[in-house]
């Protein structure tokens, strides 16, 4: 790799973390083939959950600490394991709280920013158009790709922090032009009324594509929840990073000669019963990625007036949650039995240690991890017929 002098400085540096950041990124590069590395605006750092990295990523996380490491540019956490406030209430143990703990601390040591949230571009960081980042929860990658058209790989936990520390990554993948193209067109015939049919749909092509690049045709209209929502299951199912919908997210220069698929009414119904595996859930999770202002907004008045006989839990960023207590949504909500957790989400908390075992989402992203990552059986249906399940 051509390495600039400042790159060359990092790469020899007297700080060890600098040194050994930059030292991980052109082995990377080198693995990948890049011939140079990118300047960074911004980095999203994963592995922020104890039920995700354990106790080798505490250590790898101290370690780093104790060679001074320090982030260079703006820098968020994705989800954590619990709700840093609310954990108890979640039946969260005593010793998993204490190392979650340990992990938030460790990064903010470094300078990261506790936002725990896979969805940063809600309420603070939104990248510009072209502007190369280095992030790393896949959702939140589709995102920054498909809907802002800003430019990054979906990061490891190692290399989005090493980022972080040194403000470069390898300058390949996505973030060239000519890697920036589709390779399939989707035709959608289907109607499309809920997020969870547009995380049925992106369920749908990730098993189809895989890393693919998929151009959607026939869409129509959709807003921020639901290409957030296609993005994530795609992202889920599959490893699609970057999408194109016609005539809302830019267009591709260049669409024929690409292998099509078709996505009607029969492979949508097709998809949610792939999907669902119990029809009475335990518990109702909302959230996945963090749930909007307007999705919330959406859940309180369903639930005005209602009591719920089962849990059903709303999980969004601390920001979010600031204007929902200010509008009321939570109050409105809890009172019906619900709750509106922050910093986490129900994929990386630990489910699978408490007493569920059968869950509803309409996020076609959970509907894929839940039953590897939480050991649980699924319903996968829209808002309105969660809602139903669980009101009294």
């Amino acid at each position: 790799m051509h390495l600039t002098k400042e790159e060359e400085r990092m790469l020899e540096s007297d700080n060890p973390a600098v040194r050994k950041a930059m030292k991980l990124l052109v082995k990377l590069g080198d693995i990948y083939g890049a011939e140079e590395m990118v300047e960074v605006k911004s980095a999203q750092a994963s592995g922020v959950s104890y039920k995700s990295i354990g106790d080798p990523g505490i250590k790898f996380l101290k370690e780093f600490v104790d060679e001074g490491a320090e982030v260079s540019v703006p820098t968020f956490a994705n989800p954590a394991g619990m709700d840093l406030e609310r954990w108890k209430e979640m039946n969260i143990s005593e010793d998993f709280a204490e190392k979650q703990r340990e992990i938030v601390e460790a990064m903010k040591k470094m300078g990261i920013t506790i936002a725990s949230s896979c969805t940063p571009y809600l309420w603070s960081n939104l990248p510009r158009r072209n502007e190369h980042i280095a992030w790393a929860e896949s959702s939140a990658v589709s995102f920054a790709n498909s809907v802002i058209g800003a430019r990054t790989n979906r990061e490891g936990g190692p290399s989005a922090l090493s980022a972080a520390i040194t403000g470069r990554t390898p300058k390949h993948g996505l973030h060239l032009e000519e890697n920036r193209e589709p390779t399939h067109v989707v035709q959608v015939d289907a109607s499309l009324d809920d997020i969870s049919d547009f995380g049925a749909l992106g369920s749908w092509v990730g098993q189809r594509v895989e890393d693919g690049k998929p151009y959607f045709i026939g869409i129509g209209s959709a807003g921020t929840d639901e290409l957030k929502s296609l993005g994530a299951a795609m992202a889920a199912s599959g490893a699609v990073a970057l999408y194109f919908v016609e005539d809302i997210t830019t267009d591709p220069k260049e669409v024929s000669n690409l292998e099509k698929l078709s996505f009607g009414e029969k492979e949508k119904k097709e998809e949610y019963d792939k999907l669902t595996a119990s029809e009475e859930p335990e518990l109702v999770v909302f959230g996945c990625p963090h749930c909007s202002i307007n999705e919330i907004e959406d859940i309180a008045n369903r639930l005005e007036g209602q009591k719920v006989k089962k849990d059903l839990w709303v999980f969004t960023s601390k920001a979010v949650k600031a204007w929902a207590d200010r509008m009321g949504y939570t109050d409105i909500i809890e009172r019906a039995g619900g709750k509106v957790l922050s910093d986490t989400c129900n994929v990386v908390c630990p489910i699978e240690d408490m007493k569920y075992e059968k869950m509803g989402t309409n996020s076609g992203k959970a509907a894929n991890y839940l039953p590897g990552f939480c050991e649980q059986d699924v319903l996968f249906a829209n808002t309105t017929e969660l809602i139903d399940k669980v009101i009294e």
